[in-house]
């Protein structure tokens, strides 16, 4: 029915779903729901940005983000005739309430402690951050002797960054202990993460040590550096690597934003300019290699939105990794493949 004007009488969200512009901003457009059990994918925001403040240090707006530029990415993955949205319950459970934003070490404790009942309920998350501090937030969360998602075993890690984020022969990072240069290697030393079964992808750059991932090394971990995979490994290479690695443990992948090139993704906290970084499609073929995986959860960190491009480059780019991992696990979910 229409008024005289012709304008509908009964206009409906979905009349206006295709308006990225249009309605509260969600993750996705995905509705809000608040209540664990009602969810089998949680899509999370993660507004923290004291782990990192030696540099940039904006990642809290990184969910806001992305909240917005989502909007407009509510699609249907053409490449495995998949419509993830109807495949299993997938909900925006809102931003982490962080209380003492200021102080990294609570913050984190603040941060796990939300996640605590999405474990306990099964719901696998898909975070957005934030600085990489909030990972072993997750970790500590999901994997590990007390982990529903990991069925009490720790997980292996997949792990994008041109960091180790293992330095550990730096003890905190200026004050802060559970910091974003420190979560890859204290999640292994409290057992959340199994590094002999995990791999670290896409290491460049120079660093203030000599030798930055040597904990890396001794911990266990499979370094993947940018230039082995340019030169040896490729996209299926590393999918080979990485299904062999894991074997049939859970997984957890953690996508830091400065893995990817500086021209497609300028805007992160640690940037690594003069040596290319990985390209979308092969970080997007890298995570379609997974398919099948019993991924329990994910995150994609460091967007640092205020010195972002004026078409949001690196937000877009963010939300499209974010749509290849929500795909990832929902295709998991309805499959029963984990």
């Amino acid at each position: 029915m229409s008024d005289r004007a012709g304008i509908p009488n009964d206009i409906t969200q979905e009349d206006l779903g295709f308006l990225h512009w249009w309605g509260p901003p969600t993750l996705y457009r995905c509705p809000l729901e608040h209540e664990p059990a009602n969810v089998d994918l949680a899509l999370v925001g993660i507004p923290h940005s004291s782990g990192n403040g030696t540099t940039w240090r904006d990642q809290h707006l990184g969910p806001r983000a992305i909240r917005d530029v989502s909007m407009a990415y509510r699609r249907l993955h053409l490449g495995w005739r998949f419509d993830p949205w109807h495949a299993c319950r997938i909900h925006d459970v809102g931003d982490v309430p962080i209380l003492n934003t200021l102080v990294n070490d609570i913050a984190v404790r603040e941060i796990e402690r939300f996640f605590q009942p999405l474990d306990a309920a099964r719901a696998r998350p898909v975070s957005f951050g934030g600085d990489h501090s909030v990972s072993l937030a997750v970790l500590r969360a999901i994997a590990g002797p007390d982990a529903g998602l990991s069925g009490g075993r720790p997980a292996a890690v997949v792990h994008f960054d041109a960091h180790y984020d293992t330095y550990d022969d730096f003890p905190n990072w200026y004050g802060a202990y559970d910091s974003a240069g420190h979560w890859a290697s204290k999640s292994v030393h409290e057992h959340h993460v199994d590094a002999t079964h995990s791999v670290q992808i896409g290491i460049r750059g120079h660093d203030v040590w000599m030798d930055p991932g040597k904990t890396s090394r001794e911990l266990g971990y499979r370094i993947v550096t940018k230039d082995e995979f340019d030169d040896d490994l490729g996209i299926d290479g590393t999918v080979a690597l990485i299904r062999e690695r894991v074997g049939d443990l859970p997984i957890y992948i953690s996508f830091d934003l400065d893995v990817l090139d500086t021209t497609i993704a300028p805007a992160v906290s640690n940037p690594e300019p003069g040596e290319e970084g990985l390209t979308m499609k092969e970080a997007i073929r890298i995570i379609q290699g997974m398919r099948g995986l019993d991924v329990i959860g994910a995150d994609v960190v460091e967007l640092m939105p205020s010195v972002d491009s004026p078409n949001s480059m690196t937000a877009q780019n963010a939300t499209r990794i974010g749509f290849e991992l929500i795909c990832l696990i929902a295709d998991q979910i309805a499959t029963g493949a984990s």
